[in-house]
């Protein structure tokens, strides 16, 4: 599944639009990865704990976008984006969204 940020794909040709589609995914870090990133907070510079718990939302919400597009008969997703959030004091939402499109490669 192809996957960029543009409206268009060089080289390719977009025949059919089959709408939004989205991967969502809500994690929570666990109490002893909150007491170690606060921990860190104090001394300053990146947590770990937490820019790992991010990078592996982001990765699945792109696998979910990826399951959704192509249960949608797409073969690629344009104008990709990331949006977050946060739901209470512990828990961070990610979404990865896009267009689900048929492409096929100009000659």
């Amino acid at each position: 599944m192809l996957i960029v940020t543009t409206e268009q794909i060089e080289g390719y040709k977009i025949k059919e639009i089959k709408g939004a589609c989205f991967g969502l995914v809500v994690r929570s870090r666990g109490f002893a990865g909150q007491v170690t990133a606060a921990l860190r907070s104090l001394v300053g510079g990146e947590i770990h704990e937490y820019t790992e718990m991010l990078e592996d939302a982001r990765k699945q919400a792109i696998d979910r976008l990826t399951q959704n597009a192509h249960a949608m008969g797409a073969n690629a997703i344009v104008m990709f984006r990331f949006d977050s959030g946060e739901i209470g004091q512990n828990m961070s939402e990610i979404v990865a969204y896009g267009t689900a499109v048929v492409i096929e490669k100009v000659e």
